[in-house]
């Protein structure tokens, strides 16, 4: 007598993945990994009214026919590059996944990770040093906005200064699993 379930493959096991994939995350990156894309969603948001042509209390963009696509793309991809910060806590930044053409269950070389998570890093750590710099010696000054926006500016973008920072602190704790 059968059940009439299909007979399913059992599903892969870590057993079975390269003795790489087996070091488990620490807790920190894990919630830094999180953090990223939580920390970029404020200023996609602030982004938002820049696209409907909208300025914030300053001059408003030329109301040209690509600035929306342009400011939702931009949110769009800074979500997604965000997203691949968990690549540096999760299986699928130490093994391809199964449905990838030709690297399907290969193990992601390190580098292919470190390099770009480094050199990001660097470059958004450079970023957050300059932010802090026309922060500390311009004030709300600095900024393009009226008055009461120049706060929420510098708040919101103060928020994504610490995203080279992160990435840096999770290309290092993936580098020392890796290894």
């Amino acid at each position: 007598m059968t059940t009439g379930a299909p007979h399913a493959a059992p599903a892969p096991t870590l057993a079975s993945a390269p003795a790489s994939t087996l070091a488990p995350a620490p807790a920190w990156a894990v919630r830094a990994a999180h953090a990223l894309s939580l920390l970029a969603l404020p200023v996609c948001v602030w982004r938002l009214p820049f696209a409907f042509g909208y300025g914030m209390g300053g001059a408003a963009p030329d109301p040209v026919w690509w600035n929306t696509p342009y400011v939702l793309g931009l949110s769009v991809l800074t979500e997604l590059a965000a997203f691949l910060g968990l690549g540096f806590v999760r299986r699928w930044g130490e093994v391809f996944p199964a449905w990838a053409p030709r690297l399907g269950g290969r193990r992601v070389p390190p580098a292919a990770v470190i390099v770009p998570g480094a050199l990001a890093g660097v470059l958004f750590s450079a970023l957050c040093v300059d932010w802090l710099a026309l922060a500390f010696t311009e004030g709300p000054r600095g900024w393009p906005y009226a008055d009461g926006w120049n706060v929420l500016a510098m708040t919101v973008s103060g928020l994504m200064t610490l995203w080279g920072p992160l990435l840096l602190a999770l290309t290092v704790a993936y580098h020392r699993r890796r290894r």
